[in-house]
């Protein structure tokens, strides 16, 4: 987030400079996420058209890039990568042009569709495939779900002890000029004391700092009741075992990461790519890709054939408000960048 640390279960194998050989007819080669890595959403496409999708899991976009530079064209056919990355990707001259006929574009959320769809210079490069946000997430049993609708509840002492920060600076900046009512277009370094004191707030009354991993065990083991921002991601997937496992889109809004899917320019097959990426849009592709044992989240189909049951769990029917009351990641420039790391070590640290 300028690629999601935020998800659950990544695993970052790197695999220092070790890129697959060209890709035969019946192979794809894939960098993804790791939800794109659940044999539930790879088999059904393989035994249909009698081949082996190759994945390799990555976590952030300067990884991705660091690995791409390793590789020789041909090496990689699909790309996932955050939707607000997506622009330097394609300056980078990393994907291709995709054709709009056959793929669901109508069928996209259209608050997705209006914001995320990549068209650059006239020409789509890739399309949203999965959406969610950082926002909060709690303990049914242990907190007021009333009080979670509000931010300011991470800075409360109604809470005091009881909350688990997720460590990734973007989107806890941004969460935080939320509840302050300070987000709009973006944040400026005007802004900044005030995020900074209320950081430092939050941290006062935590219970620890983590990983993706880290807060979500906590958060499952009752170490924490809350966490700041959870989402989806961090709760859907133990609804089943734990029913009081929720989140929720404050009032004040909240921040939304999205994933987007699209074909290298130099893809060894990209005729078999572009077969993968009709089939992670269609509506059982969104459906597997949404409820993937890694991470949950929203799909970007809305017509994405997911049980009542699962809809749910994913708050479904709140979508097109959560949607309207909630703003992409907002990426500062490298000096505002500078700026957020140094209040959010100072933070971890206080």
């Amino acid at each position: 987030m300028t690629f999601l640390t935020r998800i659950f279960g990544i695993a970052a194998v790197f695999m220092a400079g070790i890129a697959p050989l060209h890709a035969a007819d019946d192979e794809l080669n894939a960098l993804v996420w790791c939800d794109h890595s659940d044999p539930a959403l790879l088999e059904p496409f393989e035994e249909e058209h009698g081949v082996t999708v190759n994945i390799k899991e990555y976590e952030g976009t300067g990884t991705a890039l660091a690995l791409l530079e390793q590789s020789q064209p041909g090496d990689w056919d699909v790309f996932v990568v955050d939707g607000v990355d997506v622009p330097r990707i394609v300056e980078a001259g990393y994907l291709a042009p995709l054709d709009r006929e056959g793929l669901p574009l109508d069928d996209i959320f259209p608050g997705i569709r209006d914001s995320e769809i990549h068209e650059i210079g006239g020409e789509l490069y890739a399309v949203p495939e999965k959406f969610g946000y950082n926002t909060i997430s709690y303990n049914a049993s242990k907190v007021n779900a009333d009080d979670m609708r509000d931010i300011a509840v991470l800075w409360s002492d109604a809470y005091s002890g009881r909350i688990a920060i997720y460590d990734y600076y973007i989107p806890l900046i941004n969460l935080v000029a939320i509840g302050l009512g300070l987000r709009e277009d973006g944040i400026t370094a005007d802004e900044l004391p005030a995020i900074r004191e209320h950081l430092l707030k939050m941290k006062e009354r935590s219970a620890m700092a983590g990983d993706v991993v880290s807060v979500q065990t906590a958060l499952a083991t009752g170490d924490v009741d809350i966490i700041a921002g959870g989402g989806e991601w961090a709760t859907a997937v133990l609804m089943s075992e734990d029913p009081n496992m929720e989140w929720v889109n404050p009032d004040q809004g909240g921040v939304r990461w999205s994933q987007s899917i699209g074909v290298f320019s130099d893809a060894g097959n990209p005729e078999l790519a572009r077969k993968f990426v009709e089939y992670v849009l269609s509506p059982e592709g969104q459906a597997r890709l949404a409820t993937s044992s890694c991470y949950w989240a929203m799909p970007s189909n809305s017509k994405a054939a997911l049980t009542d049951e699962e809809k749910a769990m994913l708050r479904w029917d709140e979508q097109e408000t959560f949607i309207a009351n909630s703003w992409p990641y907002f990426i500062p420039d490298s000096e505002l960048d500078a700026m957020f790391l140094d209040i959010w070590t100072e933070m971890l640290q206080h």
